[in-house]
């Protein structure tokens, strides 16, 4: 995954592909999700990450983001502040073939989420499969 890239760029110009508009019986989700691409993806807040994650659109570019959003809140979460539970979930529910062609990516998540502790039970097994479908110490 790219570590570099201008976070002023949207998906579509990071991706060169621009999506033809959405069909006009499309759900409002579709509709949003196309809006998004067209957005500077420095400009995408959290909840929109987890939507394009959770769509498995932009993964490329998004991840990285989300996982240093994930990186600074989570030490917060632990010490009793918020944490976006939408964008873990998205980041913690990609197929394992997504983690493997990002490994450093997996292990610096890896790190993040051994700090929870105040999550759900639901979010708790989502994140037990995430860490028991990566390698071992040489995520």
């Amino acid at each position: 995954m790219p570590e570099n890239f201008s976070r002023g760029n949207s998906l579509e110009q990071l991706e060169g592909l621009r999506w033809p508009p959405p069909p006009a019986d499309t759900t409002s989700m579709v509709r949003n999700v196309y809006e998004l691409r067209r957005r500077p993806v420095g400009t995408l807040e959290p909840h929109e990450l987890a939507r394009l994650i959770g769509q498995d659109v932009g993964l490329t570019w998004l991840l990285p983001l989300a996982v240093n959003i994930l990186r600074d809140s989570t030490p917060r979460q632990a010490e009793g502040g918020w944490l976006d539970d939408d964008l873990l979930y998205a980041v913690v529910t990609r197929k394992p073939e997504v983690w493997a062609t990002a490994p450093e990516l997996a292990h610096e998540l890896r790190e993040s989420v051994a700090v929870l502790t105040d999550i759900s039970r639901d979010l708790r097994q989502d994140i037990d499969t995430f860490l028991s479908a990566l390698p071992g110490d040489d995520a």
